[in-house]
């Protein structure tokens, strides 16, 4: 048996699957975030072992036997998350989350620095960790003193699991400290924010050995033997593993809390003039690219708030076939914007707004707003040097057949609806875990799921929403100048 553990912004997921990649069990245990002020979103680390304990522990409760023969644990995580321990491995602060945007004006320094791009291949977000490692030095020097190691979040649960301290080339790329080409630390973006190596944990293969689990919890768990807990990665390559977009031409789209089109890589291609990521993957000598919106299904989620309704609710009222675009544009900016504007300050608007704007047009609005940012995600994956043939599609936001109709048709391609089943990122960590405790070639493991359904473009309605597409982006810039 293998056990996938995936640290969310909203909750632990464990998965268990056999030596089949059958999913024998899984449970989750709940989070939530604190917003002390405008822009901050944190969360205490301890609550993240105390939600793993409980999701473990159910799986205890249910599948004893099972849990006791798991050989192979595996890792994801929400990325970018700066967990600040001391000398005695004790959380420090709470944790900064990926979608604080407190140091905007640290990650706007940073990146001015043109070591930064020439080395990471990326932008400095302010999402990312190293300008909230800045931020911290400048507003909370007592806790930077003692900073003894700087862990991301998956990784101070590995630390809970087995007294190490290491992490993943995959999750590691978001820190803006990692040489993502050369796939090591780079110590001369590190003395940059008066770091050194020696606050880095070790580095290792998302495929590869990161420590055992400690006897104490494998007796807890009833499991006996070696049981060795992976690299693991980052949510998005996690997923990526979950879904077998593991190689050159393999593609997602996750629509959750944030957007992410990912496009899997057999290079490395860096192009952070638009705003694309470019990181490891959790596979050795395998990178991605990777355009993010900070806001995808929580604009509707934002919208059912207002309204009082349901988001399933408000896209029922829609019908189930595709409407023409209509005079109202929404622009998903709730939260900042990444790919391809990093643009922290950034909010979002309807525009458009008529008498006859009724729940339905604002509805279509924010499901055409999205779909449109992940076209701007696409085009800028195509500046980056990728093109793409089909996504699949992942997340809640999958669940609306009428949502992934528009974004077929505003991206111009194919979207593939895998059949029935686990295929997220706890689910990729404990592919990871059974590479590493099995040895098996991750090529074998790693494999795409059937896809039950294909969503083409509707062609009928391409020139409209392309259209639309550049009412959309001439939007921004008047924004912008507000």
């Amino acid at each position: 048996m293998f056990l996938g553990l995936d640290l969310g912004t909203s909750g632990v997921k464990a998965v268990l699957i056999d030596a089949d990649q059958r999913v024998v069990a899984s449970s989750t245990a709940e989070l939530s975030v604190s917003r002390p002020h405008p822009g901050w979103s944190e969360q205490n680390p301890d609550d993240w072992l105390t939600a793993a304990e409980q999701a473990i522990g159910e799986l205890s409760r249910s599948h004893r036997g099972e849990l006791g023969a798991v050989r192979g644990i595996g890792l994801s995580g929400q990325m970018h998350g700066a967990t600040l321990v001391d000398a005695s491995n004790r959380a420090l602060r709470p944790c900064i989350l990926w979608n604080d945007t407190r140091s905007h004006a640290e990650a706007k320094a940073l990146d001015a620095d043109p070591r930064f791009r020439k080395i990471t291949g990326n932008i400095v977000f302010p999402g990312f960790t190293a300008p909230k490692l800045a931020w911290v030095k400048a507003n909370e020097p007592d806790v930077f003193s003692k900073v003894a190691k700087v862990l991301l979040p998956k990784d101070y649960l590995r630390l809970w699991l087995t007294g190490e301290t290491m992490s993943d080339m995959s999750d590691s790329s978001g820190t803006s400290w990692l040489d993502v080409g050369r796939r090591e630390w780079s110590s001369e973006l590190l003395a940059v924010t008066d770091l050194g190596e020696q606050h880095m944990p070790s580095l290792v293969e998302g495929t590869q050995p990161a420590g055992d689990l400690r006897g104490e919890l494998a007796s807890k768990w009833g499991m006996t033997g070696r049981i060795v807990v992976a690299g693991g990665a980052g949510d998005n390559a996690a997923s990526a593993c979950g879904l077998g977009v593991a190689h050159a031409g393999r593609a997602f789209v996750s629509l959750g809390t944030s957007g992410v089109l990912f496009a899997a890589n057999d290079r490395y291609l860096p192009n952070p003039e638009s705003a694309v990521h470019a990181f490891c993957h959790a596979l050795p000598n395998t990178w991605h690219q990777m355009g993010v919106i900070l806001s995808a299904t929580d604009c509707l989620n934002w919208l059912a708030g207002v309204t009082g309704e349901k988001p399933a609710e408000l896209t029922r009222d829609l019908g189930e076939s595709l409407r023409t675009p209509g005079g109202v544009t929404f622009l998903p900016y709730l939260s900042g914007e990444r790919t391809p504007h990093n643009d922290a300050a950034i909010r979002g608007a309807f525009i458009g707004l008529a008498h006859q704007s009724d729940r339905a047009a604002l509805t279509q609005a924010v499901l055409e707003g999205v779909a449109f940012a992940l076209r701007d995600n696409l085009e800028a994956l195509k500046a980056a040097g990728t093109e793409l043939h089909a996504v699949m599609a992942v997340g809640g936001g999958s669940r609306s057949r009428l949502w992934l109709k528009a974004i077929a048709t505003a991206l111009d391609l194919p979207v593939q609806i895998p059949a029935d089943g686990e295929f997220g990122a706890a689910f990729g960590a404990a592919r990871l875990g059974l590479v590493v405790a099995t040895g098996a070639q991750p090529s074998d493991v790693m494999t795409p799921p059937t896809i039950a359904e294909t969503i083409e473009p509707e062609r009928a309605l391409s020139s409209a929403y392309e259209d639309a597409y550049r009412r959309y982006l001439a939007l921004y810039p008047a924004l912008q100048g507000v």
